[in-house]
């Protein structure tokens, strides 16, 4: 008796690439680094440029990464002419949170489950002269307060409150992150979302 072999039904990655563009649909579920940044801009600008009235709905699980690609990708989410959503899945910590926040204030969800962190930036240090050190120690001053500001602008919460706030590692249920400002929605499923 001959015994059949289970053929895998897992979708192959270029049919998933294909129904999440056919549903507008972009994920974040890395760290943020400058190949997610290429994708991300990638499928903004195609999406945008297929249907600028359609909104695209960006899928947030990321621990953060790099603070230049974080603000990279917020610029491109405001640069497009459709409308952004995004929606965290399951984790949007520093960087990642940056990201979320490229969609207007009315515009952020967040599941049930989900955690937000906001926090002051971190970095290695380069090279060890003490010139290097110094330099390196005023661009994350200065990354700070952009970041800083940036909580304040899409907040409305006074700037030394979120100064004081990222100073450690600040985490948020989704209705602590609604009260503070940071999303407007906590959502169950895409049928809570707006038509």
């Amino acid at each position: 008796m001959k015994t059949e072999e289970k053929k895998e039904t897992t979708p192959s990655g270029e049919f998933l690439v294909h129904g999440l563009h056919q549903s507008r649909t972009i994920l974040i579920s890395q760290q943020v680094d400058s190949k997610l940044t290429e994708r991300i801009m990638a499928s903004l600008l195609i999406m945008d440029q297929e249907d600028s009235e359609k909104p695209i709905n960006v899928l947030i699980n990321s621990p953060g990464g790099s603070a230049d690609d974080g603000f990279a990708i917020y610029d491109a989410l405001r640069f497009v002419r459709a409308p952004v959503r995004t929606i965290n899945v399951g984790l949007s910590a520093s960087a990642a949170t940056v990201i979320m926040l490229g969609a207007e204030k009315e515009h952020r969800y967040a599941l049930p489950n989900a955690r937000i962190m906001i926090h002051q930036p971190l970095g290695q240090m380069p090279g060890t002269s003490a010139e290097n050190v110094k330099r390196w120690a005023e661009q994350i001053i200065k990354l700070r307060k952009k970041i800083n500001q940036l909580y304040a602008d899409e907040t409305g919460r006074p700037f030394e409150e979120i100064a004081q706030d990222t100073d450690r590692d600040r985490w948020f249920s989704p209705e602590e992150a609604v009260e503070y400002g940071l999303i407007s929605h906590v959502i169950a499923s895409y049928d809570d979302l707006p038509e």
